[in-house]
């Protein structure tokens, strides 16, 4: 079993957050320290970024599911109303197909259930060959401000230096099995729509990752749908105190 690195605080029903694509554990601490008001919040960092080792060379969403579930029972992590965010709301839909009634509540912030399409795959292997030419520090320069509004990018420049950097905590190996594996996942709608409990969606207007046409599209499999005007990928920096109460009121709403 590979060691996942992960800090939390509070008491009460647990909360995971799980965080996206080029990101770790810490990019939540915003959101921990209101949110542990009132919960048990607990922040893993997914294998090759942050404090969490690479397991394998190549892995699967639902690899990371069971390692996760594995990881949760460990710590007495039970019944919890797990978020995620873009790659992390690929792990929590996979979780979510293993786990099932065992998760009280879900959330996709800046994530879809769709599998990706062709265009997107292809994106995903030109994300490789980069890695594989120029290394995860450049990649991680050159990858993250695209996630953030091009006309808000002087303004949160102090977010994108942060999320940079935590950024370049990633491993290679890390980002590599990670791209191939957003690419080869399956489409977890059907997953989404058959679970009877609580389901959160947090979408941007302006998202260039994920397309609000895509986030529309599958409105109806959610409980509680949100869409942030003229956001990008980043809601959680772009539209801190927004989606902050947004996530806690979804918490206290359903626990």
């Amino acid at each position: 079993m590979s060691s996942i690195n992960f800090f939390e605080k509070g008491e009460g029903q647990p909360i995971v957050l799980i965080h996206g694509f080029c990101e770790i554990g810490a990019m939540w601490s915003d959101f921990v320290d209101e949110l542990s008001l009132d919960f048990r919040v607990i922040c893993p960092d997914l294998p090759g970024f942050g404090g969490s080792p690479v397991f394998q060379n190549h892995f699967s969403m639902e690899d990371i599911a069971v390692l996760l579930e594995e990881w949760m029972e460990k710590n007495d992590i039970v019944n919890p109303i797990v978020i995620g965010h873009s790659l992390g709301g690929y792990v929590t839909l996979a979780l979510l197909e293993l786990m099932q009634s065992n998760l009280k509540a879900v959330g996709l912030f800046h994530s879809t259930a769709f599998a990706d399409d062709v265009e997107k795959k292809q994106m995903r292997n030109r994300a490789i060959s980069f890695l594989k030419k120029n290394g995860s520090e450049k990649f991680a320069t050159a990858f993250v401000p695209q996630l953030f509004p091009e006309n808000r990018r002087k303004e949160l420049a102090t977010a994108i230096e942060t999320a940079v950097e935590q950024a370049k905590e990633a491993t290679l190996e890390g980002l590599i099995a990670f791209t191939e594996a957003m690419r080869d996942r399956k489409d977890r709608l059907e997953v989404l729509e058959a679970f009877s409990g609580p389901r959160l969606m947090i979408a941007g207007t302006k998202d260039s990752s994920v397309k609000i046409e895509a986030s529309r599209a599958q409105k109806h499999a959610f409980t509680d749908y949100f869409e942030l005007g003229d956001t990008g990928h980043m809601g959680m920096f772009e539209r801190k105190a927004e989606t902050i109460w947004m996530v806690r009121d979804f918490c206290l709403k359903y626990s």
